[in-house]
């Protein structure tokens, strides 16, 4: 069996630094808002070229506090890409305003600034561009749509830690950024966690005070908060994985450099890389107007695949309501959902893993 992914693996090639970072704070006796999480924000900043960021519990969190600190609620639109994940969609609302689907690009499947154009309306008041699989958005072209109406970004970088567009990391392009630091992200915690990132002191603040009550002092709360704070066992996991993720970011894209060259000819469309964009390669999702059968044929040989996404958020049945969409109002999300599998890409992937792959899929196209 060839897993779609291998947590033991990479476990065992950091056990010993783990545990130490586990034992450590253990020891300390200190498990939230303490050393190893203003460690690991300092260092996790530094790491993208940014002034802040903020530790919170989960990458869902920082999408709702980003926006909150930056005064999007109730009453306010937010424009997000139809493909993207129902996270991004319940941060949105949790932060009280409504999300507003747009299509996306026919290469990259990230958000169309064309498509972002026709959502305007007066009560608009956010972007949250998704970089999707780990491959950044168009960002010069949607700043500057967000800047020419007054509009705030927030990146949705769960997928993109360590991708770059143009010369700056993802994280780095716009208001803010959310990260989410879920155990399948190319930087993942053994639990739920969350980072949210911005070079603005006024709103790293916000963020701080929000994520645990609204607290600026012990016991003395003076906005409106919530309670999302990176634990300190995380956060000292965090630190440990924050120096390998580089490295392993660079086998993702040797992996994905012979997905790429192996299956140029195979009947699939495979992930486009535009010129301004050095992807993470969070995932390798290729499209198939035979999807379901590649991916029953790929079981049978013992090959794990993944769908991301099967449904466009417009489509399902916890928006329908609130975004008033229909079947056919964004065809290309739309069919990019009937297409897309994700084939096996992880850093412990072994070299014979991707061969089998490779011509499993070359094998239902003969």
């Amino acid at each position: 069996m060839i897993p779609f992914a291998d947590f033991k693996a990479q476990y065992a090639a950091i056990r010993t630094e783990i545990r130490q970072a586990i034992d450590g704070v253990l020891e300390s006796g200190w498990y939230i808002l303490g050393e190893q999480g203003r460690a690991f924000e300092e260092e996790f900043a530094a790491y993208l070229g940014s002034a802040h960021a903020m530790g919170v519990g989960s990458g869902t969190d920082a999408i709702q506090l980003a926006l909150m600190a930056l005064g999007i609620g109730p009453g306010d639109e937010v424009i997000i890409p139809a493909n993207t994940c129902m996270p991004t969609i319940c941060g949105i609302m949790a932060a009280g305003a409504r999300p507003v689907a747009a299509d996306v690009s026919e290469a990259t499947l990230t958000l169309d600034p064309a498509s972002v154009e026709t959502k305007l309306t007066s009560a608009t008041k956010a972007l949250v561009p998704v970089h999707l699989y780990g491959h950044p958005c168009d960002m010069d072209a949607l700043n500057a749509l967000a800047q020419s109406r007054g509009l705030v970004v927030v990146e949705d970088c769960a997928q993109a830690h360590g991708a770059m567009y143009k010369r700056k990391k993802c994280g780095m392009l716009a208001h803010a950024a959310a990260f989410s630091f879920y155990p399948t992200k190319n930087l993942g915690a053994y639990g739920d966690g969350g980072a949210v990132v911005t070079s603005d002191p006024d709103t790293a603040e916000r963020v701080r005070t929000m994520r645990n009550y609204g607290e600026d002092r012990r016991y003395h709360h003076n906005r409106p908060g919530i309670n999302s704070r990176l634990d300190e066992l995380q956060a000292a996991i965090l630190r440990v994985k924050l120096r390998y993720v580089d490295t392993w970011n660079t086998r993702r894209k040797e992996l994905a450099a012979k997905y790429l060259s192996a299956l140029a000819n195979a009947e699939v469309t495979l992930p486009f890389v535009a010129p301004w964009a050095t992807p993470s390669w969070h995932l390798f999702a290729v499209r198939s107007k035979h999807r379901d059968a590649l991916q029953g044929h790929l079981k049978e040989k013992g090959i794990q695949t993944l769908i991301h996404y099967p449904i466009p958020v417009h489509l399902q049945e916890a928006c329908r309501e609130i975004m008033q969409a229909n079947a056919g109002d964004l065809p290309i999300a739309e069919a990019a959902c009937r297409q897309v599998l994700s084939l096996p890409l992880y850093p412990e992937l072994p070299g014979e893993s991707v061969e089998r792959v490779i011509n499993a899929v070359l094998e239902f196209h003969a």
